[in-house]
């Protein structure tokens, strides 16, 4: 009887137990390719379901990411800064290949060119998969070079992947091009695991809209947590109509690229749409989590975007490649049901890497030993309430790389830090400094390196302490075949 009575005791204990134990929402990251910062709430582009999101949680708008794609998704992966994982430009799809650009002044930097390796760190995906969740990557990974295992989405902590590979952008955004899978024409670039698509007039964006709806049937109907990383190809070149929407803004007076350009964005808009209304025909939208971002700035390199080049992010400077705001600064919305303010913006400055802690503080996982030292800080304090403000945090964006043939505002072998208001931008071929206060002028047309040298110094010796801490890769010089350092 004291068995019986003991086994009775035991099973309404765990049935208390099952009951008071909160349940883990389901996280979706929704990443547009080089989408600017201005792009979400363009008058000239139709954006419904971004404005929705935004209504329903916080827009950050002073969140960051890198100058180019592959730190930031490595930065977001493993929560370190690019300067600490050493991943500080794009990798190419070719293994052992330096995608950086030819120069005269310098060698290249000792940077990892392959990606960062997943048995140096702990991704989240790991993590959540340890803790009950099914997660999923549908799209572009872009996380190193084919052959290597952080090409492959699976050895990154995800049980599913749609179409992420070691490519950064789209060979075709056409099905009727079976998206760059044509016979004697395929490259790198063609986008793998659609077939069910090829010879169809469905766009890239919809077909992967697609596939991650269909990736969430089985844990919704079983009631298990997950975790969708829905990273579109879109907006990336090459910049391509899609037909659905390329018209009307044709109709509406823009030039033709950036009619192609518009189309691409209202077609993740739309994507974003689908997942909501996907949710909600569900009945999980109320315990699911929406972080939507860009993992760099807008491109703004001509003819792709335009006759004019660096004008299409304005007011901010330049874009994309580069580490003034148009290149780093990005739109980040985040629903959180039940935490986050909704219809908020916070002004707190955060960066990528800031969203490996914020998700394990979203789905409730404390005390996680990873093989790294996390830079990034968790951003739910601000969801919860946006007036936060820490203006003694410090951000650093390094650039130790030959993006382009030529170099552009703020492009090519660049560094910057963020203290408060005051960024200082370091020329890395030059040693020279630029000091702007954000406050005042983000479009960074005011340089007061001169006026404030305190100032301009203190963020310089903070900045070279950051690189010297993490021994980040620097550009070396031809002539001396030393490292670039820091004055």
């Amino acid at each position: 009887m004291k068995k019986i009575l003991l086994l009775i005791y035991c099973i309404i204990g765990n049935i208390i137990l099952v009951a008071q134990t909160p349940k883990k929402p389901n996280i979706i990251t929704f990443i547009v390719d080089d989408m600017g910062w201005t792009d979400a709430f363009n008058p000239n582009y139709h954006t419904p379901n971004m404005a929705k999101l935004a209504k329903q949680g916080v827009r950050f708008s002073n969140a960051y990411a890198t100058p180019v794609c592959t730190p930031t998704r490595t930065s977001f992966l493993s929560g370190m800064n690019a300067a600490h994982h050493g991943v500080t430009n794009w990798t190419s799809p070719m293994k052992d290949k330096n995608s950086d650009a030819e120069d005269q002044q310098f060698s290249p930097s000792p940077w990892k060119i392959n990606g960062l390796n997943p048995n140096v760190y702990t991704s989240y995906p790991q993590l959540l998969k340890q803790s009950g969740y099914l997660t999923i990557h549908v799209g572009k990974a872009h996380w190193g070079a084919a052959g290597t295992p952080q090409a492959n989405p699976y050895n990154l902590g995800f049980q599913v992947n749609i179409a992420g590979h070691a490519a950064g952008h789209p060979q075709s955004y056409y099905g009727k091009d079976n998206y760059g899978n044509l016979p004697s024409k395929v490259s790198p670039q063609a986008v793998p695991d659609l077939e069910e698509y090829h010879g169809s007039a469905l766009f890239l964006t919809e077909a992967l809209t697609l596939e991650a709806l269909k990736s969430l049937e089985a844990p919704i109907q079983n009631k298990q947590p997950f975790y969708l990383n829905l990273a579109h190809y879109g907006v990336h070149t090459p910049i391509q109509s899609d037909d659905r929407f390329f018209q009307k803004y044709l109709s509406a007076g823009l030039d033709s690229s950036e009619a192609k350009y518009a189309s691409l964005v209202e077609g993740v808009d739309k994507s974003l749409g689908d997942i909501m209304a996907y949710l909600d025909e569900k009945k999980v939208a109320d315990n699911t989590i929406i972080l939507f971002m860009s993992d760099n700035g807008g491109l703004s390199l001509a003819p792709a975007r335009g006759k004019k080049a660096h004008v299409q992010n304005l007011p901010l400077r330049a874009g994309k490649g580069s580490v003034y705001e148009g290149g780093i600064r990005i739109p980040m919305i985040v629903k959180f049901p039940g935490v986050a303010q909704a219809n908020r913006v916070a002004n707190q400055y955060v960066i990528a890497e800031d969203v490996f802690p914020t998700i394990l503080q979203m789905a409730k996982l404390k005390d996680m030993k990873t093989l790294q030292s996390v830079d990034g800080k968790s951003m739910v304090p601000y969801l919860k309430n946006s007036s936060l403000k820490d203006d003694e945090r410090v951000l650093v964006w390094h650039y130790p790389n030959k993006w382009v043939d030529q170099d552009g505002p703020g492009i090519n072998y660049k560094s910057a830090i963020r203290k408060g208001n005051y960024k200082l931008v370091y020329d890395l071929r030059t040693g020279q400094k630029e000091l702007y206060d954000l406050s005042k002028d983000v479009a960074e047309q005011v340089d007061l390196a001169s006026k404030l040298p305190d100032q301009s110094n203190l963020l310089t010796q903070l900045l070279k302490s950051y690189l010297s801490k993490f021994q980040a890769p620097m550009p070396l010089d031809k002539k001396t075949g030393r490292a670039v350092v820091i004055h």
